[in-house]
């Protein structure tokens, strides 16, 4: 069938035909949003779910909502690794200042706000002295100058805050990889976000991360299951997997057989990427309006293929030989969590003796504890690319 047609996106965070399973949490957004232009506080989301479940696309989603139905002026960013939250966030913070600037409204709030930025940015060269922001404006002297992000970010947060309210205007701060984010810097989002609350100004934020953000949230600071909700994205039911196969082909006059459906959805397990992966090759494969179950087992070769050199490939390569090791005995032991007991006696080692490796790896992504004494992957069907990467 004509490719060009082809209705499914599989990419890192394109969106698909609908988002079938995920009314709940938009509900969730919306009324969070609501609720925050009101001046009415509420808890800010942070999204957790393993790799493939959609995280990116519900909160491009969330933006989208935020922006056409309430109006808000909205920032969007991926925590790195390799940059701090203050050099991230502040170029969309003077951004975000001179939209306000140019709303109609009275008063000096954005002025001021623009001052306070300008004193963060000063305490930030200190420390990150490649960062540079054009901002011709004098410093306000003695606020959020300290160096110290958990003093300095709620100060920004508050002048922001007070800004938006003078010109009648609501903002979403929207994050992704939050877990990449340092305890620190975590914790003087969650201290921002309690004075949004206490103040009743009109910022809001929603995240994204692993599956490990709320121990994450809350080691940084206790009350942070006060000030977030922490909806978890998880696979698709078998219901809501078939309609996000069938529908979008139903649209273009194409249908599947019920056995290729099935086929799918076991090979899949109902992650939203792989659904894509797998719908995207049968589409190319069909020469006609029926997708067959032997259309599926074609396009099944060709989408291990692709995982292998794509989407596993790029997490494997980051890692070093003993933590291919590590990881490579979890997947040994099967699909699922597995107690660090076991993966040592997998390796032929003492458990204390892979500690800081199985750190490492959670700091990377690679895996978290679902429970106590227990790992499992982050990466949906990782285990399975590892056999076949290192029988």
């Amino acid at each position: 069938m004509d490719p060009v047609r082809n209705p499914f996106s599989p990419g890192a965070g394109s969106p698909p035909y609908d988002l079938f399973g995920r009314e709940s949490t938009l509900e969730q957004a919306c009324i969070l949003l609501a609720r925050v232009k009101e001046r009415r506080p509420e808890k800010s989301l942070l999204l957790t779910g393993l790799r493939g479940v959609g995280k990116t696309v519900l909160l491009n989603e969330i933006e989208n909502i935020a922006r056409e139905k309430y109006a808000y002026k909205t920032i969007f960013f991926e925590a790195l690794e390799t940059k701090p939250l203050s050099v991230l966030l502040t170029p969309d913070i003077r951004r975000m200042f001179f939209e306000l600037d140019r709303m109609a409204g009275v008063g000096n709030k954005v002025k001021r706000g623009l001052a306070v930025l300008k004193s963060f940015m000063n305490a930030i060269k200190i420390s990150w002295k490649d960062f540079e922001v054009g901002l011709d404006i004098e410093p306000e002297q003695g606020t959020a100058d300290t160096g110290d992000i958990q003093i300095d970010l709620p100060n920004l947060f508050i002048a922001l805050g007070e800004a938006a309210d003078e010109r009648n205007a609501s903002v979403v701060i929207l994050i992704d990889e939050v877990q990449y984010l340092g305890i620190q810097e975590i914790g003087a989002l969650i201290m921002a976000m309690h004075k949004m609350q206490q103040r009743k100004l009109p910022i809001t934020l929603i995240g994204a991360g692993l599956p490990f953000l709320p121990a994450l949230a809350g080691e940084s600071k206790s009350y942070a299951e006060r000030l977030f909700s922490f909806p978890t994205i998880g696979p698709l039911s078998s219901q809501d997997a078939r309609k996000a196969l069938r529908e979008p082909v139903r649209a273009e006059g194409v249908f599947f057989c019920e056995d290729a459906l099935d086929e799918i959805v076991s090979f899949t397990q109902g992650y939203p990427y792989f659904l894509q992966e797998w719908g995207y090759q049968t589409w190319n494969l069909a020469a006609g309006p029926e997708i067959t179950l032997e259309m599926v087992r074609q396009a099944t070769e060709i989408v291990i293929k692709r995982l292998d050199e794509n989407f596993f490939r790029v997490r494997f390569d980051r890692l070093t030989p003993k933590e291919k090791k590590y990881l490579r005995a979890m997947a040994s032991l099967g699909a699922g969590s597995h107690r660090s007991g076991e993966i040592a006696s997998v390796l032929g080692v003492r458990i204390s003796s892979v500690g800081t490796l199985r750190e490492r790896l959670i700091k990377k992504g690679m895996i978290y504890s679902p429970v106590y004494g227990e790992m499992e992957f982050t990466v949906p069907l990782f285990n399975e690319f590892l056999l076949r990467e290192m029988p």
